[in-house]
C-alpha cells in the first residue's frame, strides 16, 4: 500500500520545530485513533454529544464548564463573542452590529503577536475591538487599569513563548485586575501544559490547543467559569458554525484528554537525557556550537541551541535544511541573532543522526 506520501507526491518531515500547524502540530496515539473511528462509525445528536463531553471534560480538570472547539484560534474568537454578547439571542446572530455593547478587549501590548495570524484578527473576528495596553516592552496592572472603560467587555492575557516575557505583568495580577473591575480575564493558553493550574488560579475563560501539549486530532478547547461557558457554548449557533468539530474529533480529543491527564507528556530530564548525545554530535559540526537551553516561556522543554560561525548565515541554512526530502523543520524564530533551535520531542535518534549528516553537508559547500 502507497503512503501518503508517495500517493501525493509530498516531502517526508522531520519536525524539529516542535507541535507548531503548520507541520500539523502532533502525532496522535492508537488510543486517539480508536476514539476517532468509534466516533467517526457512528451517528450521535450533536449538541449532546457536545454538552455531555464538556460536562466530563470540565470534571477532570475541575472547572465549571468545558467546550470542544475546533481550535485555539477558534476559542478565541467564540470566547470574545462569548462576552460581548452576554447570552443575548439577537448577538448570536448579529455579532457584528453594534448595539452599544462593551466590546472592547484589553491586551497587553506586547502580548499582540503574530502566532501564524494575529491575536487581534481573532478578537475582531469575535466581534472584539483590540485595546492595548502598556508598551511592548513594558507593561504593568496599572497600565491595563488605565485602559479601563464602560466599554471594556474583557481582558485577555496570552501565555506563550511569542509574547514579551520580560517588564510583563504575571496572570495573577491581570486575574486580580479583572476582578477588581468585575471583568472576566480570558487567557490564551494554547500550549501550556497544566490543564487545572489555570483553573485554580482563577481565570474566567481559559483556552488551550487540543493538538499541542495534549497531543489530540485538530481541536481546541475552552473551559471556565459561568456564565461565561454557556455563552461560549451558544456560538455553535451563530457566529461558530463556521468553526464547527466532527464528532470523530471530539471523542478523539476527549480520549487524548484523559490519557495526557493520567500519563502526561515527556518530561524535561528525559529530553535532556535525549538531547545529549545529539549535541555532542551537533558540536563535531565545523563553525556550530551546540548547547541546551530550557523553552523561553519558562516550560519544561529542552532543546538544542545551534549558534552558527559568523562566516555562515543561520537563514541559509533553515533554508537549506528545508529544501529536500526529508525537509527539516527548525525553531527559526532567533535566527537573526545567527541561532537556530532544534526542539526533540517529536525527534528519533534516527532523525537526530539525519539532521547532524545533513548539517555537515551545508556547512561544507
Amino acid at each position: 500500500m502507497q503512503s501518503s506520501h508517495e500517493k501525493y507526491q509530498l516531502k517526508e518531515v522531520i519536525n524539529a520545530s516542535g507541535k507548531m500547524t503548520i507541520l500539523g502540530v502532533s502525532k496522535v496515539s492508537k488510543n486517539v485513533q480508536n476514539a476517532q473511528i468509534e466516533g467517526g462509525n457512528n451517528f450521535y445528536e450533536m449538541s449532546e454529544l457536545m454538552s455531555q463531553t464538556g460536562r466530563y471534560i470540565a470534571k477532570l480538570v475541575g472547572s465549571e464548564g468545558a467546550q470542544v472547539v475546533s481550535s485555539a484560534s477558534a476559542g478565541i474568537a467564540q470566547s470574545v463573542a462569548a462576552v460581548i454578547g452576554k447570552g443575548s439571542r439577537y448577538h448570536l446572530y448579529h455579532p457584528y452590529e453594534d448595539r452599544g455593547e462593551a466590546r472592547e478587549i484589553i491586551i497587553p501590548k506586547g502580548h499582540n503577536v503574530d502566532y501564524g495570524t494575529g491575536i487581534d484578527l481573532m478578537i475582531a473576528q469575535g466581534g472584539g475591538k483590540v485595546v492595548e495596553a502598556g508598551y511592548a516592552n513594558r507593561c504593568t496592572s496599572e497600565d491595563i487599569e488605565m485602559m479601563i472603560t464602560d466599554k471594556t467587555a474583557a481582558i485577555l492575557y496570552v501565555k506563550s513563548h511569542h509574547t514579551v516575557q520580560k517588564s510583563m505583568l504575571a496572570i495573577q495580577e491581570a486575574i486580580e485586575v479583572a476582578h477588581r473591575h468585575n471583568l472576566p480575564l480570558i487567557l490564551d493558553a494554547a500550549a501550556e501544559e497544566e490543564l487545572s493550574y489555570y483553573v485554580e488560579l482563577g481565570a474566567d475563560l481559559i483556552i488551550f490547543s487540543g493538538a499541542k501539549a495534549i497531543e489530540g486530532p485538530s481541536s481546541g478547547l475552552v473551559v471556565g467559569k459561568q456564565p461565561y461557558m454557556e455563552w461560549v457554548s451558544l456560538q455553535s449557533l451563530g457566529m461558530a458554525r463556521s468553526m464547527k468539530i466532527g464528532k470523530e474529533n471530539v471523542l478523539g480529543f476527549t480520549q487524548a484528554i484523559e490519557d495526557y491527564l493520567a500519563n502526561g507528556s515527556e518530561d524535561g530530564e528525559s529530553m535532556k537525557h535525549r538531547l545529549i548525545p545529539f549535541l555532542e554530535d551537533l558540536n563535531t559540526v565545523p563553525g556550530i556550537t551546540a548547547t541546551c537551553v530550557q523553552d523561553g516561556a519558562g516550560r519544561e522543554i529542552y532543546r538544542a541551541e545551534v549558534k552558527v560561525a559568523e562566516n555562515l548565515n543561520a537563514k541559509e541554512i533553515i533554508g537549506d535544511l528545508k529544501a529536500e526530502s526529508p525537509a527539516v523543520y527548525t525553531r527559526e524564530y532567533r535566527a537573526n541573532n545567527g541561532i537556530i533551535e532544534f526542539d526533540i520531542r517529536a525527534v528519533s535518534k534516527n532523525e537526530m543522526n539525519k539532521i547532524v549528516d545533513r548539517l555537515r553537508e551545508i556547512v561544507a559547500k
